[in-house]
């Protein structure tokens, strides 16, 4: 590659990467609709070896993949929100314990001069505006007259996903075979090999570990539950979407949980049972999970992820947080390739 051809590939990548970050609200769709057509990918090849077509087998797939989201809505969404309510109902109690309890002992135990907190005017304000909005379905309808044109372009957004899913995984093969006949025929073979290198630890991390999130979020929510804590859904469901970061989920989940517990029970020793579940929940994480659904095809440091998931938000927002480790799991498989080629090059073999 001469020089001026490697200029021209730089100003290429940054001009892509430019416009990326320009086009970021709109690519939120786009985005979404990728990882479920990577999601379904595989199901609806292994379908057409039962001799169905292409068309019908994504639409096989697509409507399993619906059904399996409208179920999931049906269930989760009411629960959720009646614990929502639980909490807001009980904030008058939550501050009162505060201020009667936890401040008086801080202040006593450690000697440090905190004043009591008035939370009272946050409490009616957050439970009149709960209570104005009725739900979560006529908060959205209240809002439309507020900010309709922010409401309609999030609505076009949603309606989105599943038009652009449908066409991604319809034409999903070709669009790789069109890819591929696109590239220099002396670098195809190399691309070929790293994309399927790409295609081994993109499964490992977008399949495996949505796997093991929703292990982990039923896990918790089921062991606090049993725990007696009245908002397990909540804070279990929580606790298991955000544990695509090492130790964050956890971490959020441990410690919203202990700060329920104690606000619910008043008791020190109830705590127990919820450091239990959670250490149940890490052991199988570790041993189980992880081990079973993921692998150890994907080799990333949890700084290293830390560090995507963080950069990934300041850069591009949500879409950045979301992509993040797919991109640095890429990103990976290339710089593992760049290390072969160094590794055997004449620049590093020379005495």
């Amino acid at each position: 590659m001469t020089d001026s051809q490697k200029w021209l590939v730089f100003a290429f990548i940054s001009g892509l990467a430019g416009l990326l970050y320009l086009l970021a609200p709109v690519l939120m769709p786009f985005a979404f609709a990728v990882m479920l057509a990577y999601l379904g990918d595989p199901l609806t090849d292994k379908l057409e070896t039962y001799r169905l077509s292409r068309t019908n087998a994504v639409l096989v797939v697509f409507s399993g993949m619906t059904l399996v989201l409208v179920l999931v809505l049906l269930l989760l969404v009411p629960l959720l929100e009646s614990q929502v309510e639980n909490f807001l109902n009980n904030l008058p109690a939550y501050a009162a314990w505060l201020n009667e309890t936890v401040i008086p002992w801080t202040q006593t135990r450690f000697h440090l001069g905190i004043r009591p907190i008035n939370l009272n005017q946050i409490v009616n304000l957050v439970k009149s505006h709960w209570e104005q909005a009725g739900g979560v379905a006529a908060s959205i309808m209240s809002s439309v007259s507020y900010s309709g044109g922010v409401i309609a372009e999030w609505l076009m957004n949603l309606l989105l996903i599943p038009v652009v899913t449908f066409y991604l995984l319809r034409d999903w093969d070709s669009l790789i075979a069109k890819v591929h006949d696109l590239l220099p025929r002396r670098i195809a073979p190399t691309a070929a090999k790293l994309a399927r290198e790409v295609d081994t630890v993109l499964g490992a991390f977008v399949r495996g570990q949505l796997y093991v999130m929703l292990a982990l979020g039923s896990i918790y929510s089921i062991g606090l539950w049993m725990t007696g804590l009245d908002l397990a859904l909540l804070i279990g469901m929580l606790a298991g979407l955000v544990s695509f970061v090492p130790y964050l989920g956890s971490i959020v989940g441990i410690v919203t949980a202990c700060i329920a517990t104690l606000v619910q029970f008043h008791e020190l020793i109830q705590l127990v049972p919820v450091a239990i579940v959670f250490v149940i929940g890490q052991s199988l994480e570790g041993m189980v999970l992880t081990p079973l659904l993921v692998g150890d095809k994907i080799g990333l440091h949890p700084v290293a992820v830390m560090f995507a998931v963080l950069a990934g938000g300041q850069l591009f927002g949500f879409l950045g947080i979301l992509l993040a480790l797919p991109v640095a799991s890429i990103i990976m498989v290339l710089l593992r390739h760049v290390h072969d080629l160094y590794r055997y090059s004449d620049f590093y073999r020379r005495q």
